[in-house]
């Protein structure tokens, strides 16, 4: 269908116009004019694509597919369709979730209007933020690592963050926007500032058939834009259609450490390396987080924490409620000398006398693991522009991607 664009084509390029012309960057300004390239990294870049912006957001006249995704035939297999928590009263649509994506980038879902939900789980990195604990509105630290949203719909009692304090996702997307240290803003007066905006009304008609703002719809529509955060198309996914013909040595041993005595798929299930429930996987011999504990105040919850997606693992580093793990090789290296003997130690992780379970893997073994995760790693999925900031719309001469 097409789709109502606050900036239509027209008036963008009368804005690039006006806006070369103002600052001296009309053609023939540049025909005189040397300028310099500077290289930009890729952590520059996303960066970027997370700094505060209170224009309009720039929507395809087109509206993009979040409805209708192409997946490969194993998605419809039962253990991956009972994983699916999306609820029959908030299905994903097209509509909805391009609402949603603008409110996820738009910095005016904080109290002062400079952090978005994207400020924290960054596309680049699947969603995720790479520091260790993100930065709040007003400079402060949250208390846990930000989660990446990859593939957040496949979880089947469909309870979010760590310690699962949110029974649906619709309940967390309003949360980290009230929380005095991430975004500092209450409901009654972000829909206030929604409803000043020109564009809101008209998305809002879209996605729901009356021009009507509440966080109710708010929710709904965050929620409808993380659900349709699936990744399918990674190296590994071309090796289920192809035997793993695509594999190198290192990764079909890595392979077969992870299905085999590596028992990693016992939680990470399923072609989609989703779990079914949380674990305390001994990182602390003496709970130092409660987690699900500390929400349900049972003592055999102590120090359990919900279980993320491997999708596109290499790229959401540092790892564990904590961030305490840097590199995919910390994460291998603990699991295969480090785990400690928590009285809720996960059964998978503890052997018959209740010691802890370690892999014991030698180095190369340990490396072949490692391997056979970075297939897990979707670029076309971190790189998916129907997920990208809607709000960036960058005037400077550069080629994408390389100089600024």
């Amino acid at each position: 269908m097409f789709w109502y664009n606050p900036r239509p084509q027209s008036v963008r390029w009368l804005s690039l116009l006006l806006f070369g012309s103002m600052f001296g960057l009309a053609v023939l300004y540049m025909q005189e004019t040397v300028v310099s390239p500077v290289v930009v990294t890729a952590e520059e870049l996303a960066v970027e694509s997370a700094l505060p912006s209170l224009g309009a957001p720039d929507l395809p006249d087109m509206v993009y597919n979040y409805a209708n995704l192409n997946l490969p035939p194993y998605f419809e297999r039962r253990r991956i369709r009972d994983a699916d928590n999306e609820p029959n009263n908030n299905r994903v649509t097209n509509e909805g979730a391009t609402l949603g994506r603008v409110l996820f980038y738009d910095v005016r879902l904080s109290g002062n209007d400079t952090v978005a939900c994207a400020s924290c789980h960054i596309q680049e990195f699947s969603f995720a933020d790479p520091a260790r604990f993100s930065v709040g509105f007003e400079g402060g630290l949250t208390g846990r690592n930000s989660p990446n949203l990859v593939n957040a719909r496949y979880y089947e009692n469909g309870r979010f963050f760590w310690d699962e304090r949110s029974a649906t996702l619709e309940h967390q997307v309003l949360q980290p926007i009230q929380d005095g240290v991430e975004m500092g803003l209450d409901l009654e007066t972000l829909v206030a500032k929604l409803e000043a905006t020109d564009y809101y009304p008209q998305l809002f008609a879209h996605a729901f058939g009356d021009e009507t703002i509440s966080s109710e719809r708010i929710s709904l529509a965050l929620a409808q834009f993380v659900r349709s955060m699936v990744s399918y198309q990674s190296r590994y996914d071309e090796g289920l259609a192809t035997n793993f013909a695509n594999f190198t040595p290192s990764e079909r041993r890595g392979m077969e450490i992870f299905e085999g005595n590596g028992r990693c798929d016992n939680c990470h299930q399923t072609e989609i390396q989703i779990a079914d429930r949380p674990r305390n996987i001994g990182l602390d011999g003496v709970t130092t987080d409660p987690g699900v504990g500390g929400v349900t105040g049972e003592a055999e919850d102590e120090g359990r924490f919900k279980v993320p997606s491997l999708r596109n693992v290499e790229l959401t580093a540092p790892y564990m409620h904590d961030g305490r793990l840097m590199s995919l090789e910390e994460v291998v290296g603990f699991y295969n000398a480090g785990v400690q003997p928590h009285p809720n130690l996960d059964p998978i992780l503890q052997r018959q006398d209740g010691s802890p379970r370690r892999l014991n893997l030698s180095a190369q073994e340990q490396a072949d693991l490692v391997a056979f995760l970075k297939t897990f790693t979707d670029e076309s999925f971190v790189t998916d522009p129907k997920f990208s900031n809607p709000f960036v719309v960058d005037y400077r001469l550069y080629l994408p991607g390389v100089y600024r």
